[in-house]
């Protein structure tokens, strides 16, 4: 099959599901469904994360970083303070030897 033929094929799949995406931009949810979808970016973000962490033979050096990273965004409301505190932890443990 030729390169041009599995593109058109991938956007065949594609672009209607995209154009469902944002052709329902309008729509007005429910209260129910509001409070529900408040809580997906923080689902997938730890279905991204906790993997990661626990799953390493390093999970004693990642879960501390992580936790410090967590912390600092949560008390200062800014993501650079906290990705950049919880590497410079994860640093830290890893020059310590832990």
């Amino acid at each position: 099959m030729s390169a041009l033929v599995v593109t058109l094929l991938m956007w065949l799949v594609t672009y209607p599901a995209r154009l469902l995406g944002l052709s329902l931009g309008g729509l007005r949810l429910p209260p129910f469904w509001l409070a529900f979808l408040r809580f997906v970016p923080v689902s997938v973000f730890a279905a991204l994360i906790v993997p990661d962490v626990l799953g390493s033979p390093e999970w004693p050096r990642r879960l501390p970083a992580a936790l410090v990273g967590a912390l600092l965004l949560w008390r200062t409301r800014n993501l650079a303070l906290g990705i950049l505190g919880g590497f410079a932890a994860y640093w830290l443990l890893r020059g310590a030897g832990l």
